[in-house]
């Protein structure tokens, strides 16, 4: 969906899965009240990860006062700023194919490289993963929180692999495309038997 494009983009500019989530919520939030005066933006995509973007920088000075570090952080973000951020279409697919492989990184279990694409890649919620699992809701948000605290302690990078390690990094990706299109194909939530959504969003 267009929304995970987005935090795909959000990703890279920060660096953190949820500093980009609350990014992406903020700027939907500002997009409602702005909008409906102001008008939609001609590259709405564009005004979204840069509102976002900045919302996250805001967070970041506001926590300063309790860590210096995070004021450097918040620098760091804003020296490398980019005009319109999320601008082109084949910039967004390199950030979603980027986090689709830092969601794949061999440094964590196999069960929850899965479930983590499946939730911050595609927006599946964690009841509809479990189900694909076996397992419970809760069971299935313990694994995500500790894949992406994983994935900041051993700074796993935000990167499409070099093409002698794609091989072994490519079966994961390949087995999240068939949960993706088998949830969308048999809709383990909802009234609809069939979600379109999910399947077109596996096969492209």
């Amino acid at each position: 969906t267009e929304s995970r494009r987005i935090f795909a983009t959000l990703v890279r500019l920060l660096g953190d899965f949820d500093l980009a989530e609350d990014a992406l919520h903020e700027g939907f939030r500002v997009a409602m009240e702005q909008w409906p005066h102001d008008g939609i933006p001609n590259n709405s995509r564009a005004w979204l990860v840069s509102t976002g973007r900045f919302k996250a920088i805001d967070t970041l000075r506001r926590r300063a006062r309790f860590d210096a570090s995070l004021a450097s952080l918040a620098d760091q973000f804003e020296a490398t700023a980019v005009p319109h951020p999320g601008e082109n279409d084949d910039e967004i697919a390199d950030d979603r194919l980027r986090l689709i492989f830092t969601c794949c990184h061999p440094l964590l279990p196999a069960d929850a490289r899965v479930a983590l694409t499946l939730r911050e890649i595609c927006g599946l919620t964690t009841e509809a993963i479990a189900s694909a699992f076996l397992t419970t809701p809760t069971t299935l948000a313990q694994r995500i929180v500790r894949a992406k605290a994983k994935i900041r302690e051993a700074q796993i990078p935000y990167e499409v692999p070099a093409p002698d390690e794609l091989p072994d990094r490519l079966e994961t990706v390949l087995q999240v495309v068939y949960l993706v299109f088998n949830e969308g194909y048999y809709a383990s939530s909802g009234g609809a038997l069939v979600r379109p959504d999910l399947s077109s969003e596996a096969i492209c």
